[in-house]
């Protein structure tokens, strides 16, 4: 904290950036007053976007939790005490595990876009009780991604869009979504320099895409036929860097068959894209092995979306531009949650033994179950069905596909135990309500940093005290694994002094615990909370199991963390670089990592594997322009979830947050509204397969004829001035089905939902 200014050093929790800031608060009434950006932060810079000045909307929300809560027989809730509420649910989740066994416990969550540390205290509960699956809304979005991130390159990989010659952007709006650093910046500076060149794939004219070189204004749902036309032209016009191809990866042979063949004026002609923009996106590519791809929801939820993370990865291998400067790397932060998990794969290139889910055979993919499979993995008469949940800092009754499924999934099972900040749409339908002190209120950090060749981490000091009536996810753990009796045997009140006494001598103390007992180090974020944590400074007890990061950190990248900045061997080095994210509260550089580095190579014989055989039989199927067919009763295509300019995800409930006098508004290209006889701020029914929903029509020529489009952050139940629940716009997820999904990873079609318009008549 600066103690002139009273200004505290925390972060922005409502994107995957997660921008350094700098805030004013009032420990009193707990609010934060000002916010602004920190310039001390080593990847914003100081950067902010004009959302991150309105937090304390999510700090003192209306139906932030003060509680625990347990439903009665007749639907409410009562509140109980903090010792009824663990008994209580230790016993329930006893229960389960004794009759069904404990993998029969799903667990869901475990962090958000600002609070990741909380999550991994949950690690030794589910292991004590042998819950086995998991998922989180990276299941919904970025599995087909890591998928082939681990069977291609072994990493989660990030362009340098800082140093790139050419910036391609596939299916997001950087503009209003930032997840990039500094992402208006960036933009900025790619569209104003004539030396590089922006690429977006976006069917809509965003923000984003008026500023592009090139805006590729594919088709809905068409972009996997026009990157195929895009690396065809490239193949077939002898524009790709074949010599590094033949040294750096392998199994390349038969996707350059394929793409020699590729119909380009015909799947150009498909996506809607000229041949002259294909091809000029095409000659930019191949004059520089400096290209920096991004590639996010717009593809991820659309069809096709795995098969478009494969090409979009041959985008910048295929011009030689991988571990270059302005091209794209592995970076090496606390967590690559990207990097993906391998099964095996036979001669042929096909994968088997993957992991798979209980029921329903779903591919499980970093662990994570697909998010559209889990109502069927409950909702069953398998003996393998699921009978409780934990759900944490996560609402997935509101944020994933079918409502209506989910809830009679939720109703089905024997337990349902909701930790959270606020009463959420799902806390609403648990049995058990559990109060999480706020992201202001504890020590925090995410694992989403992606920066080269300097990777950072940000660990976070709490900037209000904890809400009274609340606990911090690590305590709710810590108490719960105690009432259980699923404590490791270790002489606590010995590494406590040890911990007092200093990190060195902690080490030592803590190792010899951990070769003693092998059920220490199964349980190492409870051993760490309840051992290191009273003796870390600024109230930063939750920040411990960071230890224990730190420490398996170093033992796989000690040169790079010595690179940074930081001393010593062994634990020596864990230990700097720990004191190293406590000491500097606006975060530090942790690894800097050299081109040519062999962790940008972690694949088998050091190279790239380009044969990956399920994507390369379904790049074959593109020739049979198969996709979700409209018809006349859906003709409309709803991309349900955009992000404007006072839209985020639901971490923020209050819809005063939103200055926008319209942020519900369905945007309605002005031909359809005319054909519909709409007009603007008029209202209509949207309706869908699986729901209907009043809107309010906004006209907007940016977005294509036949297509129409939604805001995602909405639909929330939340007090209104008379402490009256009332829902404020459109709840998507009451209009989207859980059929409608990629055939590998499971990902649902978010942006590509089929409905119908129906106008309001009015009388008189």
């Amino acid at each position: 904290m600066n103690e002139k200014t009273n200004w505290h050093p925390t972060a922005c929790n409502l994107c995957y950036a997660n921008c350094g800031v700098l805030v004013q608060v009032d420990r009193e009434s707990g609010d934060i007053l000002k916010v602004r950006g920190d310039k001390q932060h080593p990847a914003s810079k100081g950067y902010v976007c004009n959302k991150a000045a309105r937090i304390n909307f999510y700090q003192k929300g209306k139906d932030r939790l003060d509680s625990p809560l347990k439903r009665t027989p007749d639907g409410d809730f009562e509140q109980i005490g903090w010792d009824q509420a663990i008994a209580e649910i230790a016993s329930r989740l006893s229960e389960i595990k004794i009759n069904h066994g404990g993998d029969k416990i799903f667990y869901y969550g475990g962090g958000g876009q600002g609070n990741h540390v909380g999550g991994s205290y949950s690690q030794p509960l589910r292991r004590f009780l042998g819950m086995k699956y998991q998922s989180n809304a990276l299941a919904q979005e970025k599995t087909g991604l890591a998928w082939m991130n681990a069977r291609m390159i072994g990493g989660g990989w990030h362009g340098d869009f800082e140093n790139c010659d050419v910036g391609i952007i596939i299916g997001k709006n950087p503009w209003q979504s930032n997840s990039l650093q500094r992402a208006r910046v960036l933009m900025k500076e790619l569209s104003k320099n004539p030396d590089r060149t922006l690429i977006v794939f976006d069917p809509r004219r965003t923000e984003t895409a008026e500023m592009a070189d090139i805006h590729l204004a594919v088709k809905p749902g068409t972009d996997v036929w026009c990157l195929a036309a895009i690396l065809g032209f490239l193949v077939q016009n002898d524009k790709v860097d074949l010599d590094w191809i033949e040294q750096r990866t392998v199994g390349y042979e038969r996707i350059l068959r394929q793409l020699k063949k590729v119909p380009i004026q015909d799947y150009a002609a498909f996506a809607g894209i000229s041949m002259g923009q294909i091809e000029s996106a095409a000659e930019c590519i191949s004059s520089t092995n400096k290209v920096a791809v991004y590639e996010d929801l717009g593809v991820e939820m659309s069809p096709y979306s795995t098969l478009c993370s494969y090409l979009n990865i041959l985008m910048f291998v295929l011009p030689g531009a991988y571990d270059t400067e302005g091209g794209t790397h592995i970076p090496q932060g606390l967590g690559n949650i990207l990097a993906g998990d391998l099964a095996h794969e036979d001669d042929d290139g096909y994968e088997f033994d993957r992991a798979r889910s209980p029921v329903t055979g779903a591919r499980l993919i970093q662990g994570l179950m697909p998010c559209n499979s889990i109502p069927e993995e409950i909702l069953s008469d398998h003996p393998d069905r699921f009978r409780g949940m934990i759900v944490e800092s996560a609402n997935p009754v509101h944020s994933l596909a079918d409502t209506k499924r989910f809830l009679e999934a939720f109703e089905a099972l024997e337990l349902v135990v909701v930790i959270d900040v606020a009463m959420t749409e799902t806390a609403r339908v648990a049995d058990y309500v559990l109060p999480a002190s706020s992201q202001y209120e504890k020590s925090e950090g995410t694992f989403f940093p992606a920066e080269f060749p300097e990777n950072f981490f940000h660990l976070r000091a709490p900037v209000l005290d904890p809400l009274p009536g609340t606990l911090s996810e690590a305590e709710i753990y810590a108490r719960l694994l105690e009432e259980l009796d699923g404590t490791p045997t270790v002489a606590y009140e010995e590494l406590k002094v040890a911990a007092e006494a200093g990190l060195g001598e902690f080490s030592q103390k803590i190792g010899e615990a951990m070769s003693s007992n092998p059920e220490v180090a199964g349980s190492l974020p409870y051993v760490l909370y309840r051992t290191l944590g009273p003796s870390l400074p600024d109230a930063n007890a939750e920040a411990a199991s960071i230890w224990g990061l730190c420490q398996s950190f170093v033992m796989r990248h000690a040169d790079q963390v010595r690179a940074a900045g930081f001393e010593g061997e062994g634990p020596e080095l864990g230990n700097a670089l720990f004191r190293g994210l406590l000491d500097n509260p606006s975060g530090s550089v942790i690894s800097k990592t050299e081109l040519g580095h062999p962790s940008q190579w972690p694949k088998e014989h050091g190279k790239i594997q380009l044969r990956v055989s399920e994507m390369n039989d379904e790049l074959d199927s593109l020739s049979h322009y198969k996709m979700p067919e409209r018809s006349r009763e859906f003709p409309l295509l709803l991309c349900a979830g955009e992000r404007r300019s006072y839209t985020a995800n639901t971490i923020i409930r209050d819809p005063k947050w939103m200055k926008s006098n319209n942020p519900s508004c369905l945007s309605v290209n002005p031909v359809d509204a005319r054909r519909l006889g709409l007009k603007e701020a008029g209202r209509a029914i949207l309706v869908s397969k699986r729901g209907r929903a009043e809107i309010l029509v906004e006209l907007d020529d940016r977005i294509q004829e036949g297509s129409v489009s939604l805001p995602n952050g909405l639909g929330l139940v939340y007090p209104n001035e008379k402490e009256k629940l009332e829902r404020f716009g459109v709840h998507l997820n009451e209009l989207t089905d859980l059929e409608d999904r990629d055939p590998w990873v499971g990902t649902p079609y978010h942006k590509h939902v089929r409905v119908r318009l129906e106008k309001i008549e009015t009388s008189g």
